[in-house]
């Protein structure tokens, strides 16, 4: 009888739980992201599912890489629909589509979305600029210095291949070629350029590139050098933290987390509990900085051996140094004569309002 009663009562506790909501019945949320190693936490969550806990948030796989349940204590909050870009610039331009609601991309890309008035505000800080300049293996360049030797000496202009044309390396590498009194530019037909500016349009073209010799050097975000150097395709002389002017493009933000305009309206309470998601994972990266490598290397088919070779700095807060380097973007940008739309000859002060949502860090 007693065995009756007890097995009757679990029934009851049971029955009257809360069952996790079905998936019809969450709010979706279209999320988008790149595979490159500066994604690392939505990689790392995505990849270890509701066994990895950053501050109560997980993911749950439904359909693993496309779909998730984003988890918090257990409870599901919503539906994830994950979309992969090729870059910054193709997800300003899924923005404008509709086709997402909340990405993370190079804010160089997403500043050149504001300015042609795509309705997306950068509403978290991710990860600081990484990457750098490769050569080829066989080249006697060594660093920097050596380089942009090279490039005065050269008797035609040198090429440098790049792969979105509002990509922190492209914007950070063209500045630091200027300050050496180097003319930049992306017309092949320029003949006043001592470099000239390849674009390779994505990311998996780089490698082929510079083996082939269609460009004599290639500017890219991590893990692209640690990765051209575990494969013995290409020598790593340069961080873009490292470039001229010194101490310049040390604490720059590479990629940040941007929202639509209607999700920011429409659902600010889930955007809020994503937003604090992603800076949980920010703060396990940092803390777990080789073990996130490896995961992400893992997840985007790349050795253990590139993995452990990266030193990515992930952000938790927008400080004064974040700001003060936004505005450095935006200043080099409007130099170039980039910005035709709503940022042209504007300061980071006079658009901040356009390009920052805060309220969802607090």
């Amino acid at each position: 009888m007693l065995k009756k009663f007890w097995a009757l009562a679990g029934f009851i506790i049971l029955s009257a739980a809360p069952a996790p909501a079905p998936a019809q019945d969450l709010p979706s949320l279209k999320v988008g992201y790149i595979f490159t190693t500066n994604h690392t936490p939505l990689i790392v969550a995505m990849s270890e599912g509701p066994k990895m806990n950053f501050g109560g948030y997980s993911l749950e796989p439904v359909v693993p890489k496309e779909k998730y349940r984003f988890l918090k204590d257990g409870r599901p909050l919503a539906l994830l629909d994950v979309v992969v870009a090729k870059s910054g610039a193709e997800t300003t331009t899924l923005f404008a589509q509709k086709h997402l609601d909340v990405a993370l991309a190079s804010i160089t890309a997403i500043i050149a979305g504001i300015d042609k008035e795509v309705p997306i505000k950068i509403v978290a800080p991710l990860v600081l600029v990484s990457g750098g300049l490769v050569v080829p293996e066989d080249s006697g360049i060594k660093d920097w210095a050596g380089f942009v030797a090279s490039v005065k000496a050269a008797k035609e202009p040198v090429k440098i291949g790049y792969h979105s044309p509002t990509s922190a390396p492209l914007i950070i590498t063209e500045s630091a070629l200027r300050s050496e009194g180097l003319v930049i530019s992306r017309d092949p037909n320029d003949t006043r350029a001592r470099v000239i500016m390849v674009d390779l349009t994505e990311t998996a073209n780089r490698l082929p590139a510079l083996a082939s010799r269609q460009v004599e050097a290639v500017t890219g975000p991590a893990p692209f050098p640690q990765t051209a150097v575990a494969k013995k395709s290409g020598r790593f002389i340069t961080e873009l933290r490292d470039m001229p002017p010194a101490g310049k493009w040390t604490n720059y933000p590479c990629c940040v987390v941007s929202a639509s305009d209607e999700l920011i309206a429409g659902n600010p309470e889930l955007l809020r509990e994503f937003v604090a998601f992603i800076i949980a994972a920010n703060d396990w990266s940092n803390r777990h900085n080789r073990e996130a490598g490896v995961i992400a290397a893992k997840w985007l088919g790349l050795s253990e051996e590139v993995g452990t070779r990266l030193n990515q700095r992930f952000v938790t807060a927008f400080g004064d140094q974040w700001k003060e380097a936004a505005a450095g973007y935006l200043e080099v940008l409007n130099q170039a004569g980039y910005f035709k739309g709503a940022l042209k000859d504007k300061s980071f002060q006079d658009g901040e309002a356009m390009l920052l949502d805060e309220r969802f860090m607090r």
